[in-house]
């Protein structure tokens, strides 16, 4: 599946399950902020697995939303819902008509794609100034929805990029369209978690 195809099937699966009456609960699992086009290895079989069985009930998944031990667990609750079982009983199983789920071969190949290209944690022994008073923005920020990420995944130039979709993601799972910062809340200090992560970034460009 090339990516221009993997991009119609989110496409056309996100109108199905936007005109479901369960939509507008489906819209809100993940922010829709990550692409076709960003998926690693976009050629890969397990992108297009990503491409095929994930956006049934939800936008595309970044493969770096988990790190690698937590990404067999999360796949299997998936597979669980799209048979229809799940926690919702006799909802869950409408919810879920007309969705496919993968078979224990593809399950294993999305497993090991996702962990393959899954968050890699910061190693504290590494990064020792993380605990410092420089790292606290980066700490509060990125630990509210996943692991803290090593610095050396991106490059300086690279991080910034990264940074912004985080807060878009942020702002989208947290605020309604139209609402303002409320002052009173810890603000995101983008300055600061971009010069930390510079400081201690891959090398290159």
């Amino acid at each position: 599946m090339t990516t221009a195809e993997m991009s119609r099937a989110v496409d056309d699966a996100r109108k199905r399950w936007e005109e479901s009456p369960y939509g507008p609960m489906l819209a809100r699992i993940l922010p829709p902020t990550f692409s076709a086009q960003q998926l690693p290895e976009p050629d890969s079989r397990g992108a297009a697995l990503v491409a095929r069985y994930c956006v049934q009930c939800h936008n595309l998944p970044n493969p770096a939303m988990h790190e690698a031990a937590k990404w067999p667990k999360v796949v299997d609750r998936m597979v669980v819902r799209m048979e229809g079982h799940g926690n919702m009983g006799t909802l869950m199983r409408e919810m879920m008509a007309g969705v496919s789920a993968p078979s224990v071969v593809e399950s294993a190949a999305l497993v090991a794609y996702l962990q393959k290209h899954a968050q890699r944690p910061l190693d504290p022994a590494k990064y020792p100034d993380v605990a410092d008073d420089e790292a606290k923005a980066f700490r509060l920020a990125c630990r509210q929805c996943h692991a803290l990420p090593d610095p050396q995944r991106y490059t300086a130039r690279e991080w910034p990029r990264v940074v912004a979709r985080m807060e878009r993601n942020m702002a989208w799972m947290s605020r309604v369209v139209g609402s303002q910062p409320d002052p009173r809340e810890p603000q995101l200090r983008v300055d600061d978690i971009n010069a930390w992560l510079a400081r201690h970034a891959k090398r290159g460009y």
